[in-house]
């Protein structure tokens, strides 16, 4: 990894450094520690020096988000597809049973939290990991990861465009939900083209805040990113810069599946229908810098 210097990174000091400071903070419990953009930016140059992990056009950078759907803790006719807890016996990275086993042979019976309206719908929430449930008992109902069934991930998107439904470019989310919605009886089929299984825990965090990331903490709009911690140490600054965003410093405060290797990162883009849209248009090609802490 080659080491830099500041102007190295067009942007670097328009960057608004104080949102990425407080971002910052959670990870690190520097409660204490609360500065405007100048101070935020001598901050982390007085305390890191940047690494290139990945050159311009070397990195891959996609969005993730909190969905927020309508369900209700009762199956119904409208509510019929479950969300589920961690079952039993499961251990970490070894593999379990594959999606298409655990429908065909309903494994999950007893583990269900939520219930949905649709199959693509608890899909989607488990490919990003969280979800926010409007119930219509009343109340609302926050989940987060709480496991997998340690199979690898594979895209559902990339499968369709296989299939030739449509190019890669026009391949977003809700593509995915019109192809579903239009070919009901092939729609399980499609989804088990993805072996990998994501189960779920309730949350009991402030309704204001973001989803927890994989370092416990809440993950925060615009400034955490998802990373391969084998390159990336959790909690790091990262500097990452892409035609779409342009350069911006986040925090690698996430992981997930379909994120490995030197300049693959995911940027957490909020909770909601419009934080869903602009994380599903978000599949660039850029550079990624390591902010490597000073000895």
């Amino acid at each position: 990894m080659r080491v830099l210097d500041w102007p190295d990174l067009p942007g670097w000091r328009a960057d608004d450094h104080a949102a990425a400071l407080a971002a910052f903070r959670v990870s690190e419990d520097l409660f204490g520690l609360n500065a405007g953009t100048e101070a935020a930016k001598a901050f982390f140059e007085t305390y890191f020096e940047p690494v290139e992990v990945a050159a311009t056009g070397d990195a891959h950078l996609t969005g993730y988000y909190e969905p927020e759907v309508s369900g209700s803790r009762q199956k119904s006719d409208r509510f019929s597809h479950a969300l589920y807890a961690l079952p039993a016996g499961i251990e970490p990275d070894l593999p379990w049973f594959s999606r298409a086993e655990i429908v065909a042979r309903d494994l999950l019976n007893g583990l269900e939290l939520v219930y949905l309206e649709t199959a693509i719908e608890a899909f989607l929430a488990q490919v990003q990991g969280s979800i926010r449930v409007r119930l219509a008992e009343g109340d609302s109902l926050r989940l987060g990861f709480a496991g997998k069934n340690g199979h690898p991930y594979a895209s559902i998107g990339r499968e369709l465009v296989a299939r030739g439904v449509a190019p890669a470019t026009d391949m977003t989310p809700a593509r995915i939900r019109q192809w579903c919605a239009e070919n009901p009886d092939d729609e399980q089929a499609l989804l088990n083209t993805n072996p990998s299984f994501v189960f779920f825990k309730p949350l009991d965090i402030a309704q204001d805040s973001g989803p927890l990331g994989a370092m416990g903490r809440p993950v925060t709009a615009g400034r955490s990113l998802a990373v391969d911690p084998a390159i990336i140490p959790l909690g790091s600054p990262v500097w990452i810069e892409t035609p779409e965003t342009g350069g911006r410093l986040v925090i690698a405060q996430d992981i997930g599946s379909a994120i490995k290797g030197a300049g693959r990162g995911d940027l957490f883009f909020g909770t909601g229908d419009a934080a869903g849209i602009a994380a599903g248009a978000l599949n660039a090609r850029g550079r990624m810098v390591l902010l490597r802490r000073r000895t």
